[in-house]
């Protein structure tokens, strides 16, 4: 119970709210659809992020990959959001993975590809390569970049 109270508070603090892409219909807005398909990568996608986003935290809300990509802005969930989503569309198998930090009240999501049967992840905008087996692999690795600890991760599959 303890553990389920600090993460609806930390989730809560840290902006990082969950949009669930199982209802997100695709627009009907020609541009939108056009760098959707022309991002057809993991790679691309982080790439075009970093180019046309800024980092904002979102404390109360997370938009749907459109309304992200017509704002220009967003936070860590955003992020990883639009980058499953359209990886997902080109047919990538994907996931979410949410992570705790241990005594700082902060949490993060990272979005994950699955690319020649290993996972490699991204955070906010970059893409990281790292070509591993499994979910821990990819938090430790997190973890290790950013030098905090880890209190606790959960796995989120978007389908």
């Amino acid at each position: 119970m303890k553990k389920l109270l600090i993460l609806i508070l930390i989730t809560f603090l840290t902006g990082c709210g969950v949009f669930n892409l199982g209802g997100f219909v695709m627009p009907d807005d020609s541009e939108f659809l056009a760098v959707v398909e022309s991002l057809n990568t993991p790679e691309k996608i982080c790439e075009y992020m970093e180019e046309n986003f800024i980092y904002k935290i979102h404390r109360f809300y997370a938009p749907d990959p459109y309304t992200l990509w017509k704002l220009g802005e967003g936070d860590c969930n955003d992020f990883s959001t639009f980058a499953v989503f359209i990886a997902d569309w080109h047919g990538y198998e994907t996931y979410q993975i949410f992570i705790i930090f241990k005594n700082t009240l902060m949490g993060h999501y990272l979005g994950v590809f699955v690319e020649n049967e290993k996972y490699n992840y991204s955070s906010n905008k970059e893409y990281h390569p790292i070509s591993v087996n499994t979910f821990e692999e990819i938090v430790s690795d997190y973890i290790n970049k950013c030098g905090k600890e880890l209190f606790y991760f959960k796995v989120v599959n978007n389908e």
